[in-house]
């Protein structure tokens, strides 16, 4: 029950990220996004370090290898920004499913796991879903669906070099570089088509800032609250949630399709994650 409250606080919050996406898309530049929920998530987490006094969290012995998850991770996040302007918005959660599978791939190729019986039948399943998603016999592969596509292989590597943080760096230290490193970045890039935004973009902007952050933390106590399995399980509930709120919002059509291949995708995951009582027992 507490991994499932977690979890609906995550699901929420990636859904009125979405919508708040969607809403500011053709209006404001990805970049610009991107810029302003790094400003707020800047001033949200160090808010938070100063007022629990912990402020040995600002200091990090690995910065390299936090300059280079956050280079990954703006990239997934353009790319996936940008599906969500071209996409119905179930596409893009769906597509998003295969980040488990990149990570996979990448673990086994740079940090030398095991592909293990396990992990080939969840790599078959999640490409087999991908291809229902993708529907290549039906229609020419958006290339809009390939910038979510490449958005989940960058979010894939920034999640291999989360894991190599996560040893030695708090979360909130992650959270306070990835706020750091990516404004500039996104100031940079964006700095010759920014536009003062209206008093209703500015609730967007502030809304994509705060749930990004509030997306992470429930997913980071969902994990601690219970088995990874389950987790992933709950988070599935996003694609027909995001689903119907395309449906209502913006009158996307369901393709059925979506949830076949996701569903593929969240077997695989499932026969990956999951382990047998005997191995669970400390």
């Amino acid at each position: 029950m507490r991994a499932f409250l977690w979890m609906s606080g995550a699901l929420l919050s990636f859904c009125l990220m979405a919508v708040g996406a969607r809403e500011l898309a053709g209006a404001i530049s990805t970049f610009q996004i991107l810029f302003s929920r790094s400003v707020i998530g800047l001033v949200v987490v160090t808010l938070v370090i100063l007022q629990t006094r912990r402020t040995a969290l600002f200091k990090t012995q690995r910065f390299s290898l936090h300059l280079g998850r956050n280079l990954f991770h703006f990239c997934g996040q353009y790319g996936w920004f940008v599906g969500i302007g071209l996409l119905p918005l179930a596409q893009v959660f769906a597509l998003e499913f295969t980040t488990p599978l990149w990570t996979l791939i990448i673990a086994c190729l740079f940090l030398k796991e095991a592909l293990t019986l396990k992990k080939v039948v969840a790599l078959v399943l999640g490409f087999v879903g991908v291809y229902l998603i993708l529907n290549p016999g039906g229609e020419i592969v958006s290339p809009a669906a390939l910038y979510v596509i490449a958005a989940a292989v960058f979010y894939s590597l920034s999640h291999v070099a989360t894991k190599a943080l996560s040893a030695t760096d708090d979360p909130l230290t992650v959270l306070f570089y990835m706020c750091a490193i990516q404004l500039p970045i996104g100031l940079l890039m964006g700095a010759g088509s920014f536009v003062w935004p209206g008093p209703l973009q500015w609730v967007w902007l502030t809304l994509i800032g705060l749930t990004a952050l509030s997306a992470h933390f429930c997913i980071t106590h969902a994990m601690r609250s219970s088995e990874v399995s389950v987790v992933v399980t709950l988070d599935f509930l996003r694609l027909p949630l995001i689903a119907a709120v395309g449906v209502v919002l913006y009158g996307e059509a369901f393709n059925p399709m979506l949830v076949l291949g996701a569903s593929l995708m969240l077997i695989g995951n499932l026969v990956n994650v999951v382990r047998p009582r005997a191995a669970r027992q400390p």
